[in-house]
């Protein structure tokens, strides 16, 4: 396909949309690709870094590999992608340190939205469907059990954490961030990239590269042959992950780490009435309310654009 500098500008732009979404747990930077048609070339293009184009790159043959691989189009979304990632990670860390309960609250409402949205796609509900859903909503929730509230900075951790969250992106109405929500990973990677923590952010970058080219062909198998119990399964992680996410929390126990500072590593969930009396601060609970439906509405606004887009 031969596109011109202005094609590509506009990729970047697209690009910086997939981003800006998936630092956001609940927003699917796969639904945003799928929006803005461009998902079924990005699939194709990832699916093309194989063993074929490989023979191609370590025998010399650049300009061949990069035709292949659709280099010029992933590099333009990348790059698009890096922007945004880059640039609201810094923000995202600072309001979910100052103000967690009306982020939480806000993600809360995205998740529940896109578990919605997910779910509607499902074409035909049947006994296989549900129980996929169900075992999606027990595995996400054991998994927000036992993950700790502090996250797990083992470089191994980082390298599996981007190897599971860059999937998301090939799959509208999951997103890489919930994932790294489900994994107890989110503010710690939000923070490394928002401070330039190069060996984390590499680290992170090696696992998504070797996990989207690994499981791409998977995923786009298991939703072309077996699409209803993927999809069930993928609302029920997503129904699961609430526990996660439920804003208000008490901490139930604690270590001092390090550096000497007091870090919590298990916690449960509490109404917002007992989180004002056990901690002494206001819960802001009309405005955390609020933010919940804003972040539900937004996601079937977004809906809304893309079948604009599409006729």
């Amino acid at each position: 396909m031969n596109r011109t500098t202005r094609d590509y500008l506009l990729l970047v732009l697209k690009g910086m949309g997939m981003g800006a979404a998936d630092v956001v747990p609940g927003v699917s930077g796969g639904t945003i690709a799928f929006i803005t048609g461009i998902y079924e070339e990005l699939i194709n293009s990832i699916k093309s870094i194989n063993l074929k184009a490989a023979k191609l790159f370590f025998s010399g043959k650049f300009a061949e590999f990069w035709k292949a691989i659709n280099g010029a189009f992933l590099l333009s979304v990348l790059l698009g992608i890096g922007i945004s990632v880059f640039s609201l990670a810094k923000g995202l860390e600072f309001l979910l340190t100052h103000y967690p309960i009306l982020v939480w609250s806000f993600f809360f409402g995205l998740i529940v939205a896109s578990a919605v949205y997910v779910a509607r796609s499902i074409k035909t509900w049947n006994a296989g469907s549900v129980i996929s859903g169900i075992l999606g909503i027990a595995i996400a929730f054991g998994i927000t059990v036992i993950s700790p509230a502090e996250a797990n900075t083992a470089y191994w951790f980082v390298f599996v954490s981007g190897m599971i969250a860059i999937c998301a992106m090939i799959l509208p109405g999951i997103s890489g961030s919930f994932i790294l929500v489900l994994l107890g990973m989110y503010k710690f990677i939000l923070g490394a990239v928002g401070d330039m923590n190069i060996a984390v952010i590499l680290t992170f970058l090696v696992g998504a590269a070797i996990g989207i080219i690994s499981f791409s062909n998977v995923l786009s198998w298991l939703l072309r042959k077996y699409h209803d119990l993927t999809i069930a399964m993928l609302a029920g992680f997503m129904v699961g992950s609430l526990n996660k996410v439920w804003p208000w929390k008490q901490v139930t126990k604690t270590i001092i780490d390090r550096h000497g500072e007091l870090k919590p590593i298990a916690e449960r969930n509490i109404l917002p009435a007992t989180y004002e009396q056990l901690t002494g601060n206001e819960a802001w609970l009309l405005a955390a309310l609020a933010l919940a439906v804003i972040g539900f509405v937004l996601i079937f606004v977004v809906e809304g654009i893309g079948k604009k887009l599409a006729k």
